[in-house]
């Protein structure tokens, strides 16, 4: 009897039926970069250029390396989760920012009328991709063990579910939860079923917030 053994196979990061939703996923990251270039200056902790050359120089190489060959997949969603961790750390920067220099008379300049509507557009926007992202990233621990074990949504409770057969959920129905969220601020159709799942959700919800009252707080004020 042999006892050789066999050295584990490591999962490939992108599976071939994941790829357009992985593609979905990183078009969603470079979107948020591009949405800090219309942030007027001071909003943003250095240069607001900063995000969109971090998502491109991280998540570019990784989707080519994953699309042509097999990066060893905890790398590659660990990458994932670092830049997803800048981008959060980016979108509560700049939240926080809004809010004392809304008061800063200094800062009226950059935050009149329109440009006031804009910043408080692109973070809101931001908002909602970044946890569209992460809801994408938590569920079922990733998209590729999801892949892997039939789709099961384990962290949320999708409609589609209570019937019994099988779904698996796509990047677009994580980005519905998300803008779901950012709006009613309460879960629409589909519920959290894990503590990390909530604790998410209600960041999203906070931040959805914070930004919608301090655009009608402003708003107020100029009328």
């Amino acid at each position: 009897m042999s006892t050789e053994k066999h050295p584990a196979v490591e999962r490939p990061a992108t599976p071939a039926g994941l790829r357009s939703q992985v593609l979905l996923e990183t078009l969603a990251a470079f979107a948020i970069g591009v949405a800090f270039l219309g942030l007027p200056a001071g909003l943003t902790v250095g240069p607001n250029w900063l995000p969109l050359v971090i998502s491109v120089a991280v998540l570019g190489p990784l989707l080519i390396v994953g699309f042509f060959e097999r990066p060893k997949y905890h790398i590659a969603r660990r990458t994932r989760a670092g830049m997803q961790i800048l981008l959060t750390a980016a979108l509560l920067s700049s939240v926080a920012l809004l809010v004392v220099h809304l008061s800063d008379s200094r800062f009226q300049g950059p935050l009149a009328a329109g440009g006031l509507l804009r910043a408080g557009a692109l973070l809101w926007v931001s908002n909602i991709l970044i946890f569209a992202v992460w809801y994408w990233e938590i569920d079922g621990d990733g998209p590729v063990h999801r892949h892997q074990h039939g789709h099961p949504a384990t962290d949320f409770l999708f409609p589609q579910q209570a019937t019994g057969q099988p779904f698996a959920p796509g990047f677009v129905d994580y980005l519905f939860l998300a803008f779901g969220f950012a709006t009613a601020l309460s879960p629409a159709d589909t519920a959290p079923l894990t503590p990390r799942a909530k604790l998410l959700m209600m960041s999203e919800a906070l931040i959805s917030i914070t930004i919608i009252a301090l655009l009608v707080a402003r708003s107020v004020n100029v009328l």
